[in-house]
C-alpha cells in the first residue's frame, strides 16, 4: 500500500503553541501517533475559540470529525514546544478540511501534518447540515 502524502495549504489562518506532555510520549521515547490527534484537537478548539466558535457552535452548527489522517515527518520529545499552524479549506456541501502542521519551534523541524475531515451536524436533529455561509465566506478561498 502507497503511503499517505498530505499537501498543506500555502496559507495558514491560525498559529499557536503546545508544549509536548509526558502522557504524550509513548515507549519508544518520542511523540505517539495517537497524541498527535490530541494536540491537533487542542489546536483546532483554539482556532474556533478565537473566530467566537466552538464545536458545538459555529454560526448555530456544530462539528463532527469525519475521518483524519496523519503524517510523520520526524520525532517530537517531552517538553519540546510545537507551534501548530491551522487551515480550513476543501469545502463541501456539509463538510470541510482542518489542515495542521506541527513544527518544532526551537529547531524549525516539522514534526508532522494532519488533516480531519469536518463534517457539520445538527446535533438536536441528529443529521448533517451545510455548512454555514459566514463560516465559508471566512475562509474559503
Amino acid at each position: 500500500m502507497a503511503r499517505i502524502k498530505l499537501e498543506l495549504p500555502e496559507h495558514f489562518h491560525f498559529s499557536t503553541e503546545l508544549t509536548i506532555r509526558i502522557s504524550d510520549i509513548n515507549y519508544g521515547g518520542h511523540l505517539g501517533n495517537d497524541a498527535v490527534l490530541s494536540l491537533v484537537h487542542e489546536a483546532r478548539v483554539r482556532f474556533l475559540k478565537q473566530y467566537g466558535y466552538s464545536e458545538l457552535n459555529i454560526e448555530g452548527t456544530g462539528i463532527i470529525m469525519g475521518d483524519a489522517a496523519v503524517v510523520y515527518k520526524s520525532e517530537g520529545y517531552h517538553g519540546e514546544t510545537l507551534i501548530v499552524d491551522v487551515a480550513v479549506g476543501e469545502f463541501r456541501n456539509a463538510g470541510c478540511d482542518f489542515f495542521y502542521r506541527l513544527t518544532n519551534k526551537e529547531t524549525g523541524n516539522e514534526i508532522a501534518r494532519a488533516k480531519t475531515g469536518i463534517v457539520f451536524y445538527d446535533y438536536g436533529l441528529k443529521k448533517t447540515a451545510g455548512v454555514p455561509a459566514k463560516f465559508r465566506e471566512k475562509f474559503a478561498a
